[in-house]
């Protein structure tokens, strides 16, 4: 077994126990597999273990390993420039990182263009940290009602990103963005289906399945430091 598939078989029991503790079937979270910095025998070690999705941060590396692997599913987690839409739409399996109306036109135009539909989730701050994207509520509601007029996009959830503290004094944020979802859900927008949250990275995922993650985003558990 590579170093690899069993750093994973230690994150599938973690993921198993946190999901165990909330009542939750752990078949409900995703693990993505962060790539970054990750060189090709690794992404092909975590597909060897049973890996099926894998997230990148920039555009060049995101299109350079979904090539390499393109059976596996990618997902795009990192900032989006609007001049970089057009390498990451259609290609993703899912865009966590809209963090902008903006952001979001972009991507629906493109997407109109080449005729597809594409599934993002909303980032948004429930930290509100300086350094961190992401919309505020009131950006989030406005979104999600002007997806209404956006063939192109599909809102699948939020995705938001929690200060890098212990994971308990974080809880609150995996907290607060579940509650978002809530209250967005509750718009009950047409064709928007917010079932999705993605939340919880290395040293935090625990706690975030424990608050309602579906989808984790985890590299160094998996690649190693």
């Amino acid at each position: 077994m590579s170093a690899v598939a069993e750093r994973y078989s230690t994150v599938l029991r973690q993921v198993s126990d946190a999901a165990d503790l909330a009542g939750r079937d752990p078949r409900d979270v995703t693990i993505v597999a962060v790539t970054k910095t990750v060189g090709v025998s690794e992404v092909r070690q975590a597909i060897a273990a049973g890996m099926t999705d894998f997230g990148e941060n920039r555009a060049p590396e995101f299109i350079g390993k979904r090539g390499l692997f393109p059976d596996v599913a990618w997902h795009f987690i990192g900032t989006l420039q609007t001049n970089k839409v057009k390498q990451v739409v259609g290609l993703s399996s899912l865009i966590h990182s809209v963090d902008s109306t903006h952001l979001l036109q972009a991507i629906d135009r493109r997407a109109q263009e080449i005729e597809v539909v594409q599934p993002v989730l909303l980032q948004v701050s429930v930290s509100r940290e300086p350094s961190k994207h992401g919309m505020p509520f009131e950006e989030a509601e406005d979104a999600v009602r002007a997806a209404r007029d956006m063939p192109g996009i599909r809102i699948d959830g939020l995705m938001t990103m929690a200060p890098f503290a212990r994971s308990e004094s974080v809880r609150w944020v995996f907290r607060e963005c579940a509650a978002w979802l809530g209250r967005l859900q509750s718009l009950h927008c047409d064709g928007v289906e917010l079932t999705e949250l993605s939340m919880g990275m290395t040293n935090d995922f625990a706690v975030a399945i424990e608050e309602g993650a579906t989808i984790v985003r985890i590299g160094r558990a998996i690649f190693g430091r």
